[in-house]
């Protein structure tokens, strides 16, 4: 009767090694869920950064206001009959302004 039931147990963990540790088993199968939950984040973000690109793609085709928008952004330009004026809020201001002790005199103005 130990025999029998020694055999028996072995059988049993023999056929539970696939399910658990083999190819296709438990384990395996939980990791690939987690990395297809993993990939379809990446390819949510994916999705939203391209949408932004065809968007701005579509807007650089149709015309030449996104073009003249993004050099003025990102290029600092400004037309020929344009006059630049750059506002600084109050932290930039201090830092920008000079004593007057620095600014010289101008002589000769408005003679």
């Amino acid at each position: 009767m130990r025999i029998v039931t020694l055999i028996l147990i072995v059988l049993l963990l023999m056929l539970q090694y696939p399910l658990w540790l083999g190819k296709g088993g438990w384990l395996k199968v939980q990791d690939l869920h987690r990395q297809v939950e993993v990939q379809q984040q990446v390819n949510g973000q994916t999705e939203v950064r391209n949408g932004l690109l065809d968007a701005e793609v579509r807007d650089l085709q149709q015309g030449t206001e996104a073009i003249e928008e993004r050099a003025r952004s990102e290029l600092g330009m400004i037309k020929n009959d344009e006059i630049f004026f750059q506002v600084l809020d109050e932290s930039a201001r201090h830092l920008a302004e000079k004593p007057a002790s620095s600014v010289p005199a101008a002589s000769g103005i408005g003679k």
